[in-house]
This record gives C-alpha cells, structure tokens and sequence, in this order.
C-alpha cells in the first residue's frame, strides 16, 4: 500500500446492503488453482481494455451521472439494484473487497479467525491487518465475499491490502507469502467470473501480471513508482491510477503516454473526480 493511500471503506459509510454470503458457496473446496466454484473459462471474463475511463467512489451515494466506462465501487454499501442500474447505463461495474485487512465494521466481521488479526492499519481505526500465511482459515470468509460479488452482478474485483508483507503487519510476512496468497486471491476470482485487480503491491508486480487482468495504483505519480506499472502496460493490461495530492497538470501529460487511466480524487474516495483528458 502506497503511504498515505486512501483505501475507502470507512466505517461512515455504514449500512451494508445484502447480508455477507448471500449466496451459499462459501465453502468452494478443493487447491486453490481450481475452477470449479464457477466454470467460468478465462475467455469469458470481462477484461477492462488499457485507457478505459473509471469511477472510484467508495463513500456516498453513488453518482450514476459520471461519464466513465468503469465503476468501482463498495461491495457491501452497494445493492445489486444500483449494479443493475449501472450496467443498464452502459457501464461496467467492479466491487471493492478488503481482501488483506480485517474491518470490524462489516457485516461478516464476526467470521474472521482472531487467529489471522494483527497489527492496527495506522490512520483507518477498526482495520487489522491479517495473516495471509492462512489461507486456508480465510479462504472461506474471502470466498463468500466473491461470491456475494458475483450474485449482485459485478463484473469484476479490486482486492485492497494485499501487500501486506511490506507493512508491519504483526506477522512475519515473506514476498513468497504474499504471492502465494495473491495468486490464490486470483484464482478464486476467475473460478467465479471475475475480472482480478492488482492494488498497489508495485514491488511484486513482475511476478503477478500474468495472474491479474488490471492494476490499480494511488499515487504513483507522488512518489514517482509509476514505471513499476509498465509490464501491465506491455500486456495490454489497464493500468489504473488515482493521484490525492496532486494537481492534473502535474500527472496527466505523462499518464497520457503512458497510456494509465489516471484521476485525481479526494482521499475520501466520493464521487468527486477529475480525470486526466
């Protein structure tokens, strides 16, 4: 996670719509590499093309008027009727997922082993970090969070806080640890139909574009690590970017020729946004 980056997610945002494991396969079983929970093939996973437009509003209601191709928005605080309405709108929809941290706001918070939680997320009260080392003892809880992205219609997946293990998260974290962990995430994903994002993690990104179909990065352009991003590019991956602190005249030219959909937004992630042209 870039410093200072804005996960969203607030407790604020409050009232979850649709219970936690709406749907009931949370228990998909079998190595983490199977395919079974969907039968979805890879070819029929929406992808978003490089350059696509995008939203990120993670707080308030969700502004329907914005002209942009993608939307990504919070698993919980958003109903399937909104995606419906989004899509019926010509838009793709992608959910957010805390895929790395605990939040003990969320409706399936009482799920997580207390085994698996760490250390506090400076800046974001009620956000542990976990030990991704267990995938077998989250897998369950993560699942059903797909799984409920799925059955509200999402097209895709952003997965926040997976680069834990260059935080200090409580937990003796390897790289090998979260790679492992990452690529199980992605797995999973398209086992459900899921477009995958990469969330920041620009270190592992090497190892990790050919298990995710985009990235999404804060702040690259502020700290200068927005090369990191270029072997999406070279794949013809979208590469999102958002900038907090920055005016477009500062990032956006060099977004432009790079070919990264970036935006500047406000830390609080809500529906304010102004795109690079």
């Amino acid at each position: 996670m870039v410093a200072g980056g804005g996960r969203g997610g607030a407790p604020a945002a409050g009232g979850a719509t649709g219970a936690s494991g709406a749907t009931g396969a949370v228990g998909a079983t079998g190595a983490a590499g199977s395919t079974g929970a969907a039968g979805t093939s890879a070819t029929s996973i929406w992808k978003p093309a490089a350059g696509m437009s995008w939203q990120w509003q993670l707080t308030g209601t969700i502004d329907q008027t914005v002209a942009a191709q993608m939307f990504d928005v919070d698993l919980f605080d958003t109903s399937a009727a909104t995606v419906a309405s989004l899509h019926a709108l010509g838009h793709h929809v992608v959910c957010y997922v805390n895929a790395g941290a605990y939040e003990n706001w969320r409706p399936d918070a009482a799920q997580f082993p207390a085994a698996t939680k760490g250390k506090g997320l400076d800046g974001w009260p009620g956000e542990q970090w976990l030990d991704v080392r267990q995938w077998q003892a989250l897998r369950p809880v993560i699942e059903a969070r797909m799984d409920l992205c799925r059955s509200k219609g999402f097209d895709g997946i952003e997965l926040d806080n997976v680069d834990g293990y260059s935080n200090a998260t409580g937990f003796p974290l390897t790289a090998a640890d979260q790679l492992a962990y990452n690529r199980n995430l992605a797995t999973s994903a398209h086992a459900r139909g899921l477009s995958v994002g990469l969330k920041n993690d620009l270190e592992q990104v090497p190892d990790l574009v050919a298990s995710f179909d985009w990235a999404l990065n804060e702040q690259c352009f502020e700290f200068s690590e927005c090369d990191a991003l270029r072997p999406f590019l070279a794949a013809g991956k979208a590469a999102f970017n958002v900038e907090y602190n920055l005016a477009t005249s500062a990032f956006c030219p060099k977004a432009d020729t790079m070919g990264l959909s970036s935006m500047a937004k406000h830390l609080s992630l809500d529906a304010y946004r102004v795109p690079c042209p």
